[in-house]
């Protein structure tokens, strides 16, 4: 007999442990002086706005600009001044001095707003880069300080990194493994999510390998360590993190790249229509205001705005939707991704076992429910996830359960119990002599072959049937992977640390062909740099501190918000606060629209700026015609970047999906 048992409201996975010390190690945001000063030219420029639509006197809101002048733009002006002894143009440096221009022949509020947006920009970017620097640092609290190492006359606490290599460690019930090596006596499960992101506990023997910072459970271990402290897997996720971050903070916006070398051609031009005239016997004042009305046309203000409002506008509507893209860079990146690849557990999957079969041997004289009465009762006082799993869909099914008497448990078998009178075993298929019952082996093969977990229960010494318990499916798992197949053009990939049966069990269900299983964190980071070696631009889709290095070298990461822990929420580049796979595509995209928008906006500048400039080199370019229509362009195109911050975008973006 068989039952499918569907578990809808699993309970959610619990932070890890990673997330509550690493979150004690947090740089506060006050504490950054990019933040301080991006904050303060925003209120001296709210209130010079408030000021400037009053009646009142007009000094009041100069003062008020000028004060946001000097907040935020001070120390992007300041750099640039440092980059130029480098004989570099930095465009921060440019955008000062436009805003200074602007701010000369009247335009004051426009230059304040250009040192809003600029001043802005800097401090989210420093905000992200210290929150990944303070969760790299965090995410060594995982390995323990110390280890309690064996020695000819007894035990002795040393520390951690002070252990080498053929050094015996003894690791006791709920302690994290301290090094990094292999099981030489004892039995247990050990929760190593954070290396290899596999749901359950595995169950470790003599021969197997474990690793530094990952969870012990209810057994003894005693470990020979294989490998020093800075070479443990956990070390190099660490230095993989940071040498991935530190590759990707120097990325560009595209345009930003494009106005280092507009902008020396600018200034170059500039000095020349004033200084060549005054060469050749010009006057004075209309070789200045000339120059001045081509510095003012030529300038990038209507191309930074071309940028940034369609790109800012996105990630305000993708934020309303729960969606935290970190940067428009990321934006931009968002836009040209070709390929997504995503882990399994916690991303495609909900992170947490449940109960799925309930298989009786032919021979069995009770019920399903009778048998899934008394495997719960016996698992009532475990700890293990498996045996929390099997009580909630007994108390899901409202069925009743004793509570068991003389109850105990083996590591890496299972418990015993008496339940109403009957001895209760349940564990493991290898914990239990099952080899001579062929009905029970093929019911467990059956299972494990599907990829689930197989749990046999056994009565008074009899076996009576077999509980398959799996990592339950997000529902909307299937749909995501289909949108993204229509946006992108091509499947996504599956990147997991979890065994080869239960990842292609996932893959075949959610539509996924390409499938690598079994992988350790620098194995992810190295499928990421192959696929983008063939030209691939990767969104890789992660939740783990396994996660966190792939998350870091791919074009652009996505950390899945609710189970995340902090060091893949830091480093990804984009976050999905409300945990639905669904927005991914949608925001990909809302992405390229963005792009396409962008594209728009430049080629209105360019043509206003050709316009401008060759009036002004050709004829006689009135002042005050120049700036209208520099301000007028700047104006178009920041009101058509805007459209995006509509919730019709978003529909928009949401809709453009397989077809049905």
């Amino acid at each position: 007999m068989t039952t499918s048992v569907e578990n809808p409201s699993a309970a959610q996975p619990t932070a890890p442990a990673t997330s509550r010390r690493a979150g004690q190690r947090r740089t506060a945001l006050w504490s950054l002086p990019e933040v301080r000063w991006a904050a303060a030219a925003t209120g001296l420029f709210v209130l010079g706005l408030l000021a400037h639509l009053s009646p009142a006197p007009s000094w009041v809101w100069w003062a008020l600009y000028l004060a946001c002048y000097a907040a935020g733009g001070w120390e992007p002006g300041w750099a640039g001044l440092r980059a130029l002894r480098e004989r570099k143009l930095d465009v921060d440096l440019l955008m000062v001095l436009a805003a200074i221009g602007a701010a000369s022949i009247g335009q004051v509020l426009d230059g304040a707003l250009l040192i809003v947006i600029f001043a802005t920009s800097g401090a989210l970017e420093a905000v992200a880069t210290t929150r990944t620097e303070d969760s790299v640092s965090g995410l060594l609290d995982l390995a323990p300080d110390t280890a309690t190492r064996l020695t000819a006359t007894g035990e002795e606490t040393v520390d951690a990194a002070d252990l080498h290599v053929g050094d015996v460690i003894l690791v006791r019930p709920g302690e994290r493994i301290g090094a990094d090596g292999e099981v030489t006596g004892g039995a247990s499960e050990v929760d190593q999510a954070t290396i290899t992101g596999e749901p359950l506990p595995v169950d470790k023997h003599p021969g197997d390998e474990v690793f530094a910072g990952t969870l012990n459970g209810t057994g003894a271990l005693r470990i020979r360590v294989t490998r020093p402290a800075g070479d443990t897997v956990i070390a190099r996720i660490v230095a993989m993190v940071a040498e991935a971050s530190a590759t990707k903070a120097r990325v560009q916006l595209f345009i930003e790249k494009v106005e280092q070398r507009y902008s020396i051609g600018m200034v170059a031009a500039t000095v020349a229509l004033f200084v060549i005239p005054l060469v050749l016997g010009a006057e004075l004042q209309p070789t200045l205001l000339r120059a001045m009305t081509f510095m003012i046309v030529a300038s990038p203000c209507a191309v930074v705005l071309a940028t940034m409002p369609p790109l800012l506008s996105a990630i305000a509507n993708a934020g309303r939707h729960g969606v935290l893209v970190k940067s428009a860079v990321v934006m931009e990146h968002l836009a040209t991704a070709t390929r997504v690849a995503f882990d399994k557990t916690g991303t495609l999957t909900e992170g947490a076992p449940h109960l799925t079969d309930i298989r009786l041997l032919p021979r069995a004289s009770l019920s399903e429910r009778q048998l899934l009465t008394l495997a719960a009762a016996a698992e009532r006082s475990s700890e293990h996830p498996l045996a929390r799993a099997v009580v909630t869909a007994a108390r899901e099914a409202q069925l009743p359960l004793s509570a068991p008497d003389a109850f105990t448990s083996t590591p890496g078998r299972g418990v015993t119990a008496q339940v109403e009178g009957h001895r209760v075993d349940v564990g493991s298929p290898a914990g239990w002599e099952t080899g001579h019952d062929r009905a029970l082996c093929a019911l467990v093969d059956e299972l494990e072959q599907t990829g689930r977990t197989a749990v046999v229960v056994q009565v008074d010494g009899e076996p009576v049937g077999v509980l398959g318990l799996a990592d339950k499916l997000r529902p909307d798992a299937a749909a995501t992977v289909a949108h993204l197949t229509a946006v992108t053009g091509v499947r996504p990939v599956l990147l997991t640390g979890d065994n080869e049966r239960a990842a292609r069990r996932l893959a075949g269900e959610v539509g996924i062909a390409d499938v690598r299983a079994g992988l350790l964190p620098q194995d992810k980071v190295a499928a990421v740099r192959e696929m983008e070696s063939r030209g691939d631009r990767v969104v890789l889709v992660g939740d783990g501190v396994n996660d966190a290095p792939a998350l870091a070298a791919a074009h652009v990461g996505i950390a899945m918000g609710r189970a995340g822990s902090d060091l893949a929420l830091d480093t990804a580049d984009t976050v999905v606060t409300r945990d639905e796979l669904a927005t991914l595509p949608a925001v990909i995209e809302l992405a390229r629209r963005a792009r396409r928008l962008v594209i728009a906006n430049l080629t209105i500048a360019a043509t206003f700026i050709a316009v401008l400039v060759a009036w002004d080199l050709i004829g006689t370019l009135p002042l005050p015609l120049g700036v209208a229509g520099h301000e007028g362009s700047t104006i178009i195109v920041g009101l058509n970047g805007l459209r995006l911050l509509r919730r019709a975008a978003w529909v928009r973006a949401a809709s453009m999906g397989p077809a049905t």
